[in-house]
């Protein structure tokens, strides 16, 4: 992609519209292997799974190369306001970031979000400071709400954590990307490079995706197609597709031709 189309998110640039996850890796070097391919610069860790005081071999931490990555903490696994908020200032804590990926599940079984417990913790973390960048579902009215509550960016789901089945529903989507200012970052169920593609034609600004990548077969070939498919579908969304019609249109007029 241009340089000229920076993704700014929170005061910083990025060139990728990738964001990746660090979680389901069968090893830590297949991961490393995969964020290279990837093309990313910000990767998210769930600050449950990071053990501080780990010898250096065991620690996630050590295989994420803070020279070329910025780390982006998230509240996975959490159900409740009380618990996100507590490991989001542990993370800051700990020196990983300010900017945090909040997300408060509501139902083990979908791991759909708590919405109101997302919007309560938000409130609470942005008054202390932090960036926050809230998974919440593809509802408009919390998508607005989480805006107005100070959030950096909104991340509505495309369909549940690690079911790769895609974007279910684009026209909330797109309601979402029409009533909101700050970036829309589209967060869990994508499953392929078509999918990401889609996420992007639509004009979300930019993808967080984990189970895609780390769930492949081949997790490297994955992460470099998920970077491939994000890139087409932001140069086709800023290209401007042709409008839809039910017939057919000449593809070469004769209008105009010399007899």
């Amino acid at each position: 992609m241009s340089n000229n189309d920076p993704f700014i998110l929170a005061g910083h640039e990025y060139k990728s519209r990738l964001i990746v996850g660090t979680g389901k890796y069968k090893t830590f070097q297949i991961m490393e292997q995969a964020l290279e391919a990837s093309g990313t610069e910000l990767v998210t860790v769930a600050v449950r799974r990071v053990d501080f005081k780990a010898k250096k071999v065991d620690n996630l931490l050590t295989y994420i190369d803070l020279k070329k990555y910025k780390l982006l903490p998230n509240t996975a696994f959490c159900y409740t306001a009380e618990e996100a908020i507590r490991y989001s200032r542990l993370a800051r804590e700990a020196g990983m970031s300010d900017m945090v990926k909040l997300e408060i599940l509501g139902d083990e079984k979908t791991l759909f979000p708590d919405n109101e417990a997302t919007l309560e913790a938000a409130k609470v973390l942005v008054k202390e400071g932090f960036k926050v960048l809230p998974y919440t579902t593809d509802d408009p009215i919390m998508a607005k709400k989480l805006e107005d509550a100070g959030c950096s960016a909104i991340m509505p789901l495309a369909a549940p954590i690690g079911s790769g089945l895609g974007i279910r529903n684009p026209y909330n989507i797109k309601i979402i990307l029409e009533t909101i200012k700050v970036p829309i970052i589209v967060d869990a169920g994508v499953g392929t490079a078509s999918d990401a593609a889609i996420a992007m034609e639509l004009g979300c600004n930019a993808i967080l995706m984990n189970t895609g990548i780390a769930g492949a077969e081949d997790p490297v070939k994955m992460a470099e197609a998920m970077k491939l498919g994000v890139q087409s579908g932001r140069l086709a969304y800023l290209s401007g597709r042709i409008p839809k019609k039910l017939y057919a249109t000449a593809s070469s007029p004769i209008t105009g031709l010399l007899n």
